[in-house]
């Protein structure tokens, strides 16, 4: 699995560890924002209490800040990329890719797409890196 990580991702992913506590997996720059990937049952910790620690880090970097619990199991990790929406996610293999397929109320559709097709393309880059994931298609 590729998680390839910058010089400017590591500053990061360790500065977040050593304010919170939490485990990072992974640490995602995206124009002004910092996506980290924290280990399954560490997102209390990371948060920290009233949202403590995103504040702090927020004010440190001055970037936005998005924090994604890991697991193991892809549907379920795919989920939690798009929480708080309640999707179904559905993995088929196409052409021998792994493809993630998710149901939404279309009403939803345009959240999970996001501004220029910036929370999808995230969501594609992080189920990769992470398991593999070749493409993620909104039905």
């Amino acid at each position: 699995m590729g998680v390839r990580l910058t010089s400017e991702s590591i500053r990061y992913l360790t500065l977040f560890e050593g304010l919170t506590g939490a485990s990072v997996k992974d640490c995602m720059i995206q124009d002004d924002k910092v996506i980290f990937v924290v280990k399954k049952g560490d997102m209390g910790v990371a948060i920290g209490k009233g949202g403590m620690n995103v504040e702090k880090m927020k004010e440190l970097i001055g970037k936005r800040i998005e924090i994604v619990e890991h697991s193991e199991d892809p549907v379920e990790f795919i989920k939690n990329l798009f929480k708080p929406i309640r999707i179904n996610v559905k993995l088929i293999e196409v052409k021998g890719k792994k493809v993630a397929q998710i149901y939404v109320n279309p009403q939803y559709k345009g959240l999970l797409i996001g501004k220029g097709g910036k929370n999808i393309n995230k969501a594609k880059e992080l189920a990769r890196r992470h398991h593999e994931i070749e493409d993620i298609i909104i039905k």
